[in-house]
């Protein structure tokens, strides 16, 4: 009795991450083709006619990636080098109360005009301490930038101790 493949090929119709790019022909476990990939119209049984009618798309998507990498790589040569500041309540010795996220640089840089999300700031922990830090944004795999963000104590008003009388 013959045995079942385990794999088949498909045409992917759109970018899916870490398995390909729209109109590449990839190997996929037969399950997730046939449970997930086909009924979802992310892929197609890959044929010659299939793929021939994929290519013109196929095309199209590369210049875009191309146009999207380029716009990418101009955005993190701007801000590479940059300086965020932000403001955050410490105590005498410099500790934050909270601390500095990454949705906080990220929100700064936005307000000087560069192009950057939350989710490329990446900080291996938030910053707890006052003081210059250098933070890594992450733009794309092989695409980052460096920013130095400066935490400064917050300016507290000296509110008048409660008198005893």
């Amino acid at each position: 009795m013959a045995k079942m493949p385990n794999t088949m090929k498909i045409l992917l119709c759109e970018d899916i991450t870490k398995l390909g790019w729209l109109g590449d022909v990839v190997e996929v476990n037969v399950g997730y083709a046939r449970n997930y990939l086909l009924p979802q119209g992310l892929a197609k049984a890959a044929t010659k006619d299939s793929i021939r009618a994929i290519a013109e798309e196929k095309a199209k998507r590369a210049e875009e990636r191309i146009e999207d990498s380029k716009r990418v790589e101009k955005a993190a040569e701007a801000v590479e080098g940059a300086e965020a500041v932000v403001a955050a309540k410490a105590n005498e010795q410099g500790h934050l109360f909270g601390s500095v996220t990454e949705r906080q640089i990220a929100a700064n840089l936005r307000a000087q005009g560069f192009k950057v999300a939350d989710e490329i700031v990446k900080l291996p922990e938030h910053i707890k301490e006052v003081g210059t830090h250098a933070v890594t944004l992450k733009f794309a795999d092989n695409v980052t930038a460096t920013v130095n963000v400066v935490v400064v104590a917050e300016q507290q008003e000296n509110a008048p101790e409660a008198d005893a009388g």
